[in-house]
């Protein structure tokens, strides 16, 4: 049976989240450079704050603490994105791809730009698990280790080639990265991505409906659940003609005026 306060808020709260909060970190990274380093400074004091809310809301199994650590988690993963999307923690290669290089040599050639950002992701999540270890609640480190499991399956399948590598919502300094993607094209790989991470959204599903009605577990498994959906929805955009600006167009300011002018 489906739960007001179980299942559906935290499926709202989730989508809500995620929309605002990905707009808001596409704004900043759009924005002047100059105005760069206030927002990883911003970034990085939400950052620390919620690695302690996730400290601070593991000692408790109540579901204020569940919501709480799921904040938090989101508060981390955001911290790292500003980061990597101002260019500020990508990669020691900051410049075009040899197109020349194929196989193993061009894998390694398109890694080293976004290795900094991917050892501080691990990093931060060996963190929080082994902080999480033993508590009571662990919604935090899942909620990080799941997105990072998510993105970094997304980026393979860029390197590999997506029917849609829509690149919309990467910034200007990022602009390179472009040249790393595969060509436009369907693959076994993006297919079993989007399966397997439907899987893990029917797990998480299960557990939230066999819980018990209003209990922790059942907020902690539908917010696993909804953000896992929104994952799939995330590599079926790699799939379909959709573009990201549909959604987040608010948020890329000098682009659309950059935009108008030219169509001026």
């Amino acid at each position: 049976m489906v739960s007001w306060s179980g299942h559906v808020l935290p499926f709202i709260v989730t989508v809500a989240i995620w929309f605002v909060a990905t707009g808001l970190i596409a704004w900043a990274d759009n924005r002047e450079r100059a105005t760069f380093s206030t927002s990883l400074l911003i970034g990085s004091i939400a950052g620390i704050a919620g690695l302690v809310v996730i400290l601070v809301a593991s000692l408790s199994a109540e579901v204020w603490a569940v919501y709480l650590a799921f904040i938090g988690a989101l508060m981390v993963w955001g911290w790292h994105e500003l980061s990597f999307l101002t260019g500020a923690s990508a990669g020691p290669r900051r410049g075009l791809a040899d197109l020349s290089l194929t196989g193993v040599a061009r894998f390694r050639q398109a890694a080293a730009t976004v290795m900094h950002h991917e050892v501080a992701l691990a990093l931060t999540a060996l963190l929080l698990i082994s902080l999480s270890w033993s508590v009571p609640n662990q919604i935090g480190a899942t909620v990080f280790v799941l997105m990072f499991a998510m993105r970094l399956i997304s980026k393979i399948n860029l390197f590999v080639g997506v029917p849609n590598s829509t690149s919309e919502m990467l910034p200007e300094q990022l602009a390179y990265l472009k040249t790393y993607f595969g060509p436009n094209r369907m693959t076994v790989l993006l297919v079993l991505s989007v399966a397997g991470i439907g899987g893990v959204t029917a797990w998480f599903a299960s557990l939230a409906l066999a819980a018990p009605v209003g209990s922790a577990e059942m907020v902690g498994a539908s917010l696993l659940t909804t953000l896992s959906l929104l994952g799939v929805l995330e590599h079926l955009f790699l799939a379909l003609p959709f573009r990201d600006g549909m959604l987040w167009g608010w948020a890329l300011p000098q682009r659309k005026a950059a935009a108008q002018i030219h169509s001026d």
